[in-house]
């Protein structure tokens, strides 16, 4: 499998394919900064939901990996993934520290996965969230769209307040996509970098669909990136395309975007978002930074 075959679209690549692909480029293996590992009971209520998107998006969503977890920590080595995140994240008060207990636990146990943690809206939520920096996290995660909250809400000023000062990157899925929430969007988030512009902050598949708005967003703060979860790929193509016009910034934002997939709650091969990445054809030097490079230079620096 070479780059040009892959640019060119002449074939799929393959998951087995995924190592070749990395020699092929020079660089170890990938750096994925959004990948999902939950409480076996958790994750199964997450696929459940995902049984059901089909209702709530118009379109069916096969969870690809729904494998037990030593099985898909095994399928990532497999692949070359060298280095990936947890990701958990509440969707209700009173859960964030039993899934924070959960992936430090997990962290330890996998030591390619960064120790990661998530936190809501509610009176100890500043609390916990030093805590975990100070038991050294490395990446937090909030979903604005699944917790259904408002980012602006005062129980999250000290969160940002600390995750800011502590400089520890957050995901946050802050765009209206797969299917748009009471407090998503930019405006809001754009509220909270306002009052907090140095905040590391990592959006969630590039903002989908708001794209330019959360690209904006990348160019203007100096800790903002973007990871690529599920854009480009053509599952994502078919409802919510990536403008062509924007590439050229994407290009120029090289040291800030970041590998993401959403492993294992996809319905594509963990292969094809690396493809997809290739096909834009935005040169070797931008793939590397955003399969291997960029994730390191972040977290392992």
């Amino acid at each position: 499998m070479t780059l040009a075959g892959i640019a060119s679209a002449g074939e799929d690549l393959r998951d087995e394919d995924l190592p070749a692909l990395a020699d092929a480029l020079g660089i170890p293996g990938f750096f994925d900064v959004h990948v999902h590992f939950l409480p076996p009971r958790v994750m199964d209520k997450v696929w459940s939901y995902f049984d059901s998107v089909g209702p709530l998006t118009g379109r069916p969503w096969p969870i690809r990996y729904r494998q037990p977890v030593d099985e898909r920590v095994e399928q990532l080595g497999r692949m070359g993934v060298l280095r990936y995140s947890a990701l958990p994240y509440a969707h209700k008060p009173g859960i964030s520290e039993f899934l924070n207990d959960w992936a430090a636990g997990f962290a330890d146990s996998f030591g390619n996965a960064l120790r990661s943690a998530t936190f809501y809206p509610e009176p100890e939520a500043g609390s916990y969230v030093r805590r975990s920096i100070t038991d050294g996290v490395e990446i937090f995660k909030t979903h604005l769209q699944v917790g259904d909250f408002d980012p602006t809400d005062p129980y999250l000023d000290p969160v940002w307040g600390a995750i800011a000062d502590a400089q520890v990157p957050v995901v946050v899925h802050a765009g209206s996509g797969p299917a748009p929430g009471t407090y998503t969007g930019p405006e809001l988030i754009g509220r909270v970098l306002a009052a907090y512009p140095t905040l590391p902050m990592i959006v969630a598949h590039m903002g989908i669909p708001e794209y330019e708005d959360f690209l904006g967003l990348a160019e203007r703060y100096v800790n903002v990136r973007l990871d690529t979860t599920m854009v480009f790929t053509d599952f994502t193509e078919e409802t919510a395309p990536y403008p062509r016009d924007l590439l050229p910034r994407l290009r120029d934002l090289q040291p800030k975007v970041l590998l993401g997939t959403d492993f294992p709650n996809i319905p594509y091969a963990y292969a094809h978002q690396v493809e997809a990445l290739a096909r834009l054809d935005l040169g070797d030097a931008w793939l590397r930074d955003v399969l291997w490079h960029n994730g390191l230079r972040l977290f392992d620096a």
